[in-house]
């Protein structure tokens, strides 16, 4: 046990971490009337993220919710298709544009704007509290019960206590090592180097992929720029690094020659990030009080870019399956029974399974003998039928913009707004 705590306050619900897992958890526990705080350990939420697709389905939830219109009023980009080049001309294995929605497109906006306003809809419910800056250290625990956390700020230690803790803090969840879980990984092939290219009014739209000898490089429309993910093998990072930047924008134009002159002002590597691509899942999500949900619970491979969509899904599901008993807890000062935890992963597991299988194929027939060092890119016969065939093109857009079980909000809304605009 660390220093006293300042101030020690209660809520009904403490969720840990302001990503979009907890972000989306957070308003719709407040709309349902739920008691809730949220703490972040940033100070901001301006930061550069690498996730900053929204997938039909979420865009779907937002309409659910009646806010996607004022959503799409903040600066986006739409992607409805990806086009992957190969030795035989350019195809278009994936067409949003073929799917039954309202949204037939992938949303690309910043994540930053994305919380913000995430955060902002919370604020229209009293029972909502967002703490920024709030750094948890330890986990409150009586009776083998989980009952509420402690984190440090700009003025000290503090205790939040609640009758449920939600563990919403990412791939390097501490919530999740103070609880004792430990993820079952596997080993992608592959790491991603992430910068920005300058885009020009003439650029084609959406997301284009070349493969070459070794490499990969994918392209992300931006409105502005794209976003360039520059695929390795595993654990090739350390030379690409000692090569520096002009070892990467030869590699780089390799694959987009008619790109090349914009990496002119691609200077030095504090303009590069790394992704290191790890592909892992929790055996069990929850504990006496405490819930893990997104990728705490689960980190997906960003084959298919579907990170997100799976977070937002823990918190669509939690939210239906939690909200009522929370309600009861927070009325009647009664625990929480576990078995509605329970609930939340029986319902949330198989999709993740079936994704991260998909993606580990992904990874094993066309990813990896592409990284294989002299092999050029031979499209196996799944990609060489969806050329041939445009129909089938509406099978992998549909299991990347929706999965294979989409989650839809089903609680109503219980919690009273606060009068005037949302902030």
């Amino acid at each position: 046990m660390g220093a006293p705590a300042r101030s020690v306050t209660r809520t009904t619900c403490a969720v840990v971490g302001g990503g979009p897992a907890g972000a989306m958890l957070s308003l719709l526990l407040a709309r349902a009337g739920v008691s809730v705080t949220l703490l972040e350990a940033h100070p901001d939420f301006d930061r550069e993220f690498r996730g900053d697709t929204l997938h039909p389905s979420v865009m779907e939830v937002m309409d659910q919710l009646g806010l996607a219109g004022r959503l799409l009023e903040l600066r986006h980009s739409k992607v409805r298709s990806f086009t992957l080049d190969t030795p035989k001309g350019p195809f278009t294995p994936v067409d949003f544009s073929r799917l039954n929605t309202r949204f037939p497109y992938i949303t690309m906006m910043p994540q930053a704007s994305f919380l913000e306003f995430l955060t902002a809809e919370a604020r229209r419910y009293p029972g909502f509290r967002l703490v920024m800056g709030a750094r948890v250290r330890e986990l409150v625990e009586e009776g083998g019960a989980v009952r509420g956390v402690r984190y440090e700020s700009g003025d000290g230690t503090h205790e939040v206590r609640a009758s449920l803790t939600v563990g919403a803090d990412g791939r390097g969840s501490r919530v999740r090592r103070l609880a004792g879980f430990e993820p079952v990984k596997t080993s992608p092939p592959m790491d991603v180097v992430w910068f920005r290219v300058p885009r020009s009014p003439g650029d084609p739209e959406g997301a284009m992929a070349r493969f070459g000898r070794g490499r990969i490089v994918v392209l992300l429309d931006r409105d502005d720029h794209w976003q360039a993910g520059y695929v390795i093998p595993k654990g090739t990072f350390p030379e690409l690094r000692r090569a520096g930047v002009e070892g990467l924008k030869v590699g780089f134009a390799e694959l987009f020659p008619e790109l090349s002159d914009r990496l002119a002002a691609l200077g030095d590597r504090r303009q590069v990030s790394l992704l290191s691509v790890e592909s892992s899942r929790c055996r069990r999500w929850h504990r006496p009080g405490l819930l893990l949900i997104g990728d705490a619970a689960h980190v997906m491979s960003p084959v298919g870019g579907v990170g997100i969509n799976y977070a937002i899904g823990d918190a669509v599901v939690a939210a239906n399956v939690l909200a009522g008993p929370l309600r009861e807890c927070q009325e009647r000062l009664v625990a929480l029974p576990e078995r509605h935890l329970a609930a939340v992963q029986r319902r949330r597991e198989p999709p993740v399974r079936t994704i991260q299988a998909l993606q580990a194929l992904v990874q094993r027939r066309v990813l990896a003998p592409t990284l294989a060092a002299g092999r050029p890119f031979a499209p196996p016969l799944p990609l060489r039928l969806l050329s041939r065939a445009p129909l089938l093109r509406s099978v992998p857009a549909r299991i990347i913009g929706f999965g294979p079980l989409p989650a839809r909000v089903d609680l109503p809304q219980g919690g009273v707004e606060r009068a005037g605009p949302p902030g």
